[in-house]
């Protein structure tokens, strides 16, 4: 592509940001599959009673995923974005046919090893590949979009898969819908999505061109976005904790909501509840962050999570189970795009994608601390305790980003 014909921005890209968005809907799907009856399939058909065990599908996955996410930034600045996309959906082709047939838990486990790698690879890319689309000005707006996609497609999967569960059985068919989803991302992705690293050269010459273009390693980055700038390192505590949440609703509130008596239907409803929410909101709080800023979104959505949290936790009727589940999804929507496009405003575009790399490995490293943490308490202390730590640390995550973060939308966005 010349560079003469590159333009910046959502509507004059809309026909490939509109792809990486299905894209993303498959990617997100390919979650949902497991969003509301792996638990059930762990106690039901290998007797696994342990909480800690039970939850060790989502330690594994979290932890490849993190580790990829950090890895797929560095890689698609080496060998470009859309490599690295094709290669996340061959990594997945295997996980729906393991998750059909798999003889023990532990081939349950290494499903989600490939599945947490897939995800890494696919999610991380097509969230560089849209902030690289759209520039500066509509940043949040297209995190917002690219996230909504994903959740809403993990809602739309858990509720799938609970109603075939409850219809035809645990396993296979609720896993057949993971057989289109690798088709359909793997086709789109290899033959209709474009390479986008020429844009990033565009934003740098059109709104960096003082700058200094030369990128720190990759050690000083990874500092950088962890521990020493206040802004990106609040950001990444904050993802982390986010899914640290997400990580327990996923692993226990399905076990929470059996335990008050919810049918397996209920169970794949409320599953379904959260994240669709988290999924439709976003739209609107991705794109609020443009004109309010980004620090107040991201303390009041921590907040707001807790307080779904600690609504679950105190509730015995499915109406109280949603409320809560209503709640968790409207602050995780508050934070969850709003994250994304903070490091965006933040990280110079020439290691942007590497420093989102490093705040996804934070992020989703969560889910693994979240599950251990949860599974853990609530082998020791019971279910309640755990549900009610996770609500006082999300807490204290939205204290800390209002103490340390400033303000990261720039002016520079309206150049």
């Amino acid at each position: 592509m010349h560079t003469a014909a590159i333009r910046l921005g959502l509507r004059e890209n809309l026909g490939q940001f509109s792809l990486l968005v299905l894209v993303n809907a498959f990617v997100g799907a390919m979650v949902g599959l497991e969003r509301s009856i792996l638990p059930a399939i762990a106690e039901q058909e290998f007797q696994i009673a342990a909480r800690a065990a039970i939850l060790s599908f989502i330690v594994v996955f979290g932890i490849t995923k993190a580790l990829t996410n950090y890895f797929a930034g560095r890689l698609s600045d080496r060998y470009g974005r859309k490599h690295v996309l094709v290669a996340g959906w061959l990594v997945a082709a295997p996980v729906p046919f393991i998750l059909m047939w798999a003889p023990d838990w532990n081939w349950i486990v290494g499903a989600n090893v490939l599945l947490g790698v897939s995800q890494g690879l696919t999610w991380s890319t097509t969230v560089i590949m849209k902030i690289d689309l759209v520039g500066p000005k509509q940043r949040g707006l297209a995190m917002g979009l690219n996230e909504f996609a994903g959740y809403f497609a993990v809602a739309g999967s858990a509720l799938a898969t609970g109603w075939l569960a409850a219809h035809f059985g645990l396993r296979p068919e609720p896993f057949y819908l993971g057989g289109a989803y690798v088709v359909l991302g793997l086709l789109l992705s290899a033959l209709a999505v474009r390479e986008t690293r020429h844009h990033v050269a565009h934003e740098v010459r059109a709104h960096h061109a003082g700058d200094e273009t030369e990128s720190p390693s990759q050690g000083e980055i990874f500092r950088r976005t962890s521990l020493t700038d206040r802004n990106l390192s609040s950001v990444s505590q904050a993802g982390l904790v986010n899914n640290l949440n997400d990580g327990m609703a996923w692993g226990l509130f399905p076990l929470v909501f059996a335990a008050a008596g919810m049918t397996l239907a209920q169970i794949g409803t409320l599953a379904a509840i959260y994240p669709a929410v988290w999924g439709l909101t976003q739209i609107f709080t991705g794109a609020l962050s443009d004109r309010i800023g980004r620090k107040q979104l991201i303390v009041w959505g921590m907040w707001v999570q807790a307080a779904g949290i600690v609504v679950t936790a105190r509730a015995t009727d499915f109406l109280g189970f949603g409320l809560g589940a209503v709640l968790l999804g409207v602050g995780t929507a508050m934070v969850y795009p709003t994250l994304l496009a903070a490091i965006g405003d933040v990280a110079h575009p020439v290691w942007r994608a590497s420093a989102v790399g490093v705040y996804r490995l934070w992020r989703d490293l969560g889910y693994a601390v979240g599950a251990l943490l949860a599974g853990f308490t609530a082998d020791l202390f019971g279910l309640a305790a755990a549900v009610w730590l996770v609500a006082g640390l999300t807490f204290l995550s939205g204290v800390i980003a209002a103490v340390r973060m400033t303000e990261t939308l720039s002016r520079r966005a309206d150049v």
